[in-house]
């Protein structure tokens, strides 16, 4: 594990020392925990973006439709909707 050292505004460090007080943990545990969750989103957002930046790309083309893909899964949705009733 690493030391980190990060200058917090005082509004910002009040707000985790109360935060801290409330759930009755380590100040340290509540920032790497808020940390951890941040990187998680943006790990998301990136990958998001990354998803929207290729369909954008191949919309349209062979890539963006595939015909036995589009059979078997009508195919399956018909096939659960029987199995329902």
């Amino acid at each position: 594990m690493h030391n980190f050292h990060i200058p917090l505004p005082e509004g910002i460090y009040g707000e985790l020392r109360a935060e801290a007080e409330r759930s009755r943990r380590p100040a340290t545990a509540v920032a790497r925990q808020a940390i951890e969750t941040w990187l998680r989103q943006r790990r998301r957002a990136v990958r998001d973006e990354a998803i929207a930046v290729y369909a954008a790309k191949f919309a349209g083309t062979p890539t963006d439709f595939d015909p036995a893909l589009e059979a078997a899964s009508i195919e399956h949705l018909v096939q659960s909707e029987q199995e329902e009733r």
